[in-house]
């Protein structure tokens, strides 16, 4: 009987250890499924370069397939009336990494007589503020705000690992003797000669199949399309990184030209010029990238713990670079045949609204509504408090910037900028509710009702003297003097007169560096 009760005494500690044993694992798989779903959510920001208004279907386009990025939309918020943070690639790219508008921004354009400005030592990337935060942050595409020798390359800037171009100019290849990881180039031997100047500004033919036999390279089967390199290392990354938050930015070169695709595609056979199927054919290969990370994040079940934005780097593109094609007076041109112009006046290069005014949308399953349309006001200089916000950080307090998650949530009380302002070649330009004042070097300020005048015709300056007073106000208050580029007003011998005084040293030519 004893032995017995010693049996039975036995099984009930076995019992009572496996429930004690039991218990610790369900707890602990509860902490670790509650750690999973509290966990920071991922962050992409994916930045097509010189997209315009109308090429994507969501935003009117009838000719050109972009199913993916049309679901962004679908599935989230679309803006009528959000805004790049410039009129060109690299300053627009700095304002949205600073969160700073371009009175204050360190880059305001992509170069002045023939140098190249960089990030600098002290500067604060939305990068380095998620990496504080937790966060692994990845950038793959074109970078565009340093040269190799110079301070603001990405790993000096917040990012853990950068696979692309640093230089915009080595950036017009789509076929590159290298790229760069991190600080190491890779070379890609198989692109043969293609990278030089000679050979990729020239139009590259296509054979019956729709294949490109680009120009320099003797075994096109054999090329790297820079495009589809890093975007297959962007996927990578999500992938190593799956198990903890991450910020990726996508920094797509497409559809910048030289127009130039590996294959046709579905254009192949249509009645058009080569250069508008080049054109549909970029657009639709970037869209397919896009939904190959959709698909993953699906995959990986990160979906509904991952906020995308979308959007391109400045306003619309002239001409979608034509220029070897711009003698064929025979073809319409991209903006006609596609009908890519946003709704209001101005182009990549100006200072009218069209040159900052962007498609842009952002998708975050769960959390934002689908199906919405948004006509709420913001810049690129948002994106790094939104960004803050979303991770649970404060955002630095020097920053132009203003959260948009209330917006995107439909939660709360969403803060209005008091005007949106930018500076380009010296002119100035604010946006502030319906009114657009546009005011060249040194010149009178411009007013233009952007809501009754979309192409902004009517200068209304002399009917409204006391809203031009408050908009040179604000343009004067805005800007804040660089040691790189001349302010507005300010002549080229007043410009050199203020860098001697400071004792500032003549800048090097540094625009074909890399």
């Amino acid at each position: 009987m004893w032995q017995r009760s010693l049996y039975q005494s036995k099984i009930g500690m076995k019992k009572i250890s496996l429930t004690f044993t039991t218990a610790i694992f369900i707890l602990f798989s509860y902490c670790t499924n509650a750690q999973k779903i509290q966990r920071a959510p991922n962050i992409i920001f994916i930045l097509a370069d010189d997209l315009s208004w109308g090429d994507l279907g969501c935003y009117g386009q009838k000719k050109i397939s972009t199913p993916n990025i049309d679901r962004i939309a679908k599935e989230g918020i679309k803006f009528t009336q959000a805004y790049a943070g410039n009129s060109v690639c690299a300053p627009s790219r700095s304002c949205l990494m600073q969160g700073k508008h371009p009175g204050h921004a360190r880059v305001r354009d992509n170069s002045y007589k023939s140098y190249r400005e960089s990030l600098q030592d002290g500067d604060f990337t939305v990068a380095m503020l998620l990496k504080q935060a937790g966060y692994k942050t990845g950038l793959f595409g074109k970078w565009g705000l340093s040269n190799h020798n110079q301070p603001g390359i990405p790993n000096k800037m917040g990012f853990d690992e950068f696979y692309g171009y640093l230089n915009q100019q080595q950036a017009h290849t789509y076929y590159p003797e290298f790229l760069y990881h991190n600080q190491e180039k890779i070379y890609f031997p198989e692109n043969g000669e293609h990278y030089k100047l000679k050979n990729y500004s020239r139009n590259s033919p296509y054979d019956e199949k729709g294949k490109v036999m680009p120009i320099g390279i003797k075994d096109p089967s054999k090329a790297k399309y820079s495009f589809d390199f890093y975007c297959e290392k962007s996927l990578d990354f999500v992938r190593q990184n799956k198990n903890n938050p991450f910020f990726l930015d996508l920094a797509y070169t497409i559809p910048h030209g030289p127009l130039i695709v590996p294959d046709l595609g579905e254009y192949k056979d249509k009645d058009w010029p080569i250069q508008h199927k080049e054109w549909a054919a970029m657009i639709t290969r970037m869209d397919t990238e896009v939904g190959k990370l959709l698909n993953l994040l699906s995959e990986l079940g990160l979906d509904e713990n991952t906020i995308i934005f979308f959007a391109s780097d400045n306003g619309n593109s002239s001409q979608g670079y034509q220029d070897r094609y711009i003698k064929d007076k025979s073809s319409p041109s991209l903006d006609d045949f596609f009908n890519l112009k946003s709704p209001t006046r101005g182009e990549k290069g100006d200072t009218y609204d069209g040159a900052f005014h962007v498609p842009a949308m952002v998708r975050w399953p769960s959390h934002i509504a689908p199906n919405q349309v948004s006509d709420h006001i913001w810049a690129f200089w948002d994106f790094l408090p939104t960004a803050s916000e979303i991770a649970g950080v404060e955002p630095p307090s020097d920053i132009d910037g203003i959260s948009i998650l209330p917006a995107l949530l439909g939660k709360g009380k969403q803060k209005q900028h008091d005007y949106l302002y930018w500076e380009y070649k010296q002119a100035q330009v604010i946006r502030d509710g319906k009114w657009f004042a546009h005011r060249e070097s040194g010149g009178q300020v411009e007013l233009y009702d952007l809501i009754s005048d979309p192409q902004q015709s009517k200068n209304l300056s002399n009917k409204n003297p006391d809203i031009v007073k408050k908009m040179d106000e604000i343009m004067r208050k805005a800007h804040t003097p660089s040691n790189v580029w001349p302010s507005p007003g300010e002549t080229p011998e007043q410009f050199k007169k203020r860098l001697k005084q400071n004792n500032i040293p003549e800048r090097p030519n540094n625009l074909a560096l890399y």
